[in-house]
């Protein structure tokens, strides 16, 4: 299993929180590309609610992450 950032920010639309079947299916709905998908069936199912992106990803990205002032624009 293997993340990107590409690849995770495709489940930002998500409906959260969302277990992993819930997730699964929501890929497969949407037309999220099967590497997606393939993450996801490799998850462990131990019938947990994932809360947001960062919760299969932890390493994904946040907002504050970046050095970007939205005051400017």
């Amino acid at each position: 299993m293997y993340w990107t950032l590409e690849l995770a920010s495709q489940l930002e639309d998500a409906p959260w929180p969302a277990t992993r079947d819930e997730l699964i299916d929501y890929a497969v709905r949407s037309g999220l590309v099967i590497e997606v998908i393939e993450n996801l069936q490799e998850m462990e199912d131990e019938g947990e609610q994932y809360e947001s992106i960062e919760d299969v990803w932890p390493d994904y990205p946040r907002k504050d992450d970046f050095l970007f002032n939205e005051d400017e624009y």
